[in-house]
Parts: structure tokens; C-alpha cells; sequence
């Protein structure tokens, strides 16, 4: 008989029981916590992929649509991958477009914008949020009305006013309000400071006040230096607003020499629609108005990539998902 030497003597107690295994199973699948097991992450990543796609389809098909050439938009087998990569259709929108002074146009006025909301909302959140106004629940109140009221209800007004004053066909009318935080965007902006500044200690200030800080002072020395978070946010939701707003731009500098990315849409339109009727209809206009709109909101994703991480980490700082 062949005697097995060398291997290590396995006791009867040192097997794992049935029991053990069963809740080393149940440990793994379900977790000790309903967010720890297996089959939660699980779960978890299927409705992650689930909604990245759905917000990635409509990108993914714009980007795969605009670089087809003719051969592969009449192919019906050719769905999302081009055999060919075809740039003309890219190119005749940059064209059109005109690109270059178009973004510029878009850059000044949606860094202005964005500057100036971002000052003026700053001053008026912490109004609300430390100092003792008159009628303080009052003016908040009125702040929150501004959501109810639409913004296409008060356009009228605006234009009589701006051509009165002769600055219709300019960016004035929707620049100037940006400097005291009005309409729904400042409302919005508002309260993100006022969340903001409210979660700060009240300790700071009051060492402030005792070294003979003003209240300006105090704002502008203390409080302002802690709310970069908030600057941070509220600045990124100014800019991608006011660079994908196409309303006030399209009223107000009709007209106007030149006219911002979110407007070129509209015109493309308008300009196919008018090609189409001279020569007759063409297989690559909705390539080109898919190119049109990859072309605009190129400069907000390429933004959004460099700055995600700050976002998430000012977003949660703000409080705002609160």
C-alpha cells in the first residue's frame, strides 16, 4: 500500500460546516449591511450603466451621424459605427457657423454673465443669510416668487424698455440685469449663497467685528475667502446657463453683427431650410445640424472635464444636494 507522507492531518472539527458556508454565501451576495453585498453593487452598476447610456445615446449618435458620408447615411445596416469617417459635413458647419468669432462672442458674453451674477448673488445671499435686514422673510418671499413668474412673461416689458433706451440689438438688456442677480438664475444663485454662508460659524464674524471689522470688511476679508465652493458652483451654473441660452440672445441682438453659438442653431435651420427650397433637399442636413449643436456644446463638455471634480466637491460643500 502507498502511504501518503508530508501532507498536514485535517481534523474533523476543522472542516467548515454547512452552516458557516451557508453564511459565508449569504455574507458575499447580500452583505452584513444592505449596501454591502454583492448583489447590491450589482443592482447598483446595472442602473448606472442604464442611465449613463441614456445620457450618452443622443451624444454618441450625434457624434457617429455627423462623420458619415453619403454611402454609409443611405446604408441602413450602418447604425452607429461609419465605415468611412467623413469631415465634410464638420467642416461646412464651422463654416457656417463662423466659428471662430461665434465662440469668442459666446466666451465674453458668458464669462461676463457668469462674473457678474456670481459678485452680485454673493453680496445678496449673505444679506439674507447674516444680516438684519427690515422685512427680511419678506424680500425672501418675494426672491422665491421669481421661480413662479416665467421669464417669457416680463420679455415684453424688457424690449419696450431697451428700445426706449436704445440699447435693443445689444447684449445690454440681458447683460445689466446680471449685475444686481435679477430673474430666475440670480433666485437660484441667491439661495445657493444663502445656504452657503448660513452653515458657517457665527464665531468668525464676531472676532472680525471685535478687531473693528465693518461689515463690508467682514464680508469681503472673512466670509467671501470661505465661500469658494460656492463661487465655484454658482460660476459653473452661470456659464453653461447663459452659453446654452438661446432665448435672450435670439430677441434681444436680433440683429446683431455678431451673435453667440446658442444662436446658431436657429440660423443653420433657417439656412438649410432656405438651400433646401432653391435646390431641393439634402441627405446631409440633419448631419449638419447634429454637427451644429457637437460644435456648441463642444467648449461646456470640454469644461465640464477639467472641472468635474471640483464641481462634485463644491457641490456637496454648498450643501446644495441638501
Amino acid at each position: 500500500m502507498l502511504k501518503l507522507s508530508g501532507l498536514p492531518k485535517v481534523k474533523r472539527g476543522d472542516l467548515p460546516s454547512p452552516r458557516a458556508a451557508l453564511f459565508r454565501l449569504r455574507k458575499t451576495v447580500f452583505g452584513l449591511e444592505v449596501d454591502n453585498g454583492l448583489l447590491f453593487k450589482l443592482l447598483l452598476y446595472v442602473v448606472l450603466v442604464d442611465i449613463a447610456y441614456i445620457y450618452l445615446n443622443p451624444l454618441i449618435y450625434m457624434v457617429t451621424t455627423m462623420v458619415k458620408n453619403a454611402a454609409d447615411l443611405m446604408d441602413p445596416a450602418v447604425t452607429w459605427i461609419p465605415r468611412t469617417v467623413y469631415m465634410g459635413v464638420l467642416q461646412e458647419a464651422w463654416a457656417k457657423l463662423d466659428y471662430p468669432r461665434a465662440f469668442l462672442t459666446s466666451l465674453a458674453l458668458s464669462g461676463t454673465i457668469a462674473i457678474l451674477q456670481t459678485a452680485s448673488c454673493a453680496v445678496a445671499g449673505y444679506a439674507f443669510a447674516r444680516l438684519n435686514v427690515p422685512f427680511k422673510r419678506f424680500w425672501f418671499f418675494c426672491l422665491l416668487l421669481t421661480f413662479i413668474v416665467p421669464p417669457q412673461l416680463t420679455v415684453l416689458p424688457k424690449i419696450l424698455v431697451a428700445t426706449k433706451f436704445g440699447i435693443f440689438g445689444s447684449p445690454i438688456p440681458f447683460v445689466l440685469p446680471a449685475a444686481f442677480g435679477l430673474g430666475l438664475k440670480g433666485a437660484l444663485f441667491v439661495i445657493i449663497y444663502r445656504q452657503f454662508f448660513s452653515t458657517q460659524p457665527k464665531e468668525l464674524e464676531e472676532a472680525a467685528k471685535m478687531d473693528g471689522a465693518g461689515i463690508f470688511r467682514v464680508f469681503y476679508k472673512v466670509m467671501l475667502p470661505l465661500a469658494k465652493p460656492a463661487i465655484l458652483v454658482v460660476f459653473l451654473f452661470s456659464f453653461v446657463w447663459n452659453w446654452n441660452d438661446s432665448y435672450d440672445p435670439s430677441v434681444f441682438m436680433r440683429g446683431a453683427e455678431h451673435l453667440p453659438l446658442s444662436v446658431g442653431i436657429t440660423s443653420m435651420n433657417e439656412s438649410l431650410k432656405q438651400e433646401a427650397e432653391l435646390l431641393g433637399p439634402s441627405i446631409y442636413q440633419d448631419p449638419i445640424k447634429m454637427a451644429t449643436a457637437f460644435l456648441i456644446i463642444l467648449p461646456t463638455l470640454v469644461l465640464y472635464f477639467f472641472a468635474q471634480r471640483w464641481f462634485v466637491e463644491s457641490v456637496d460643500r454648498t450643501g446644495l444636494v441638501e
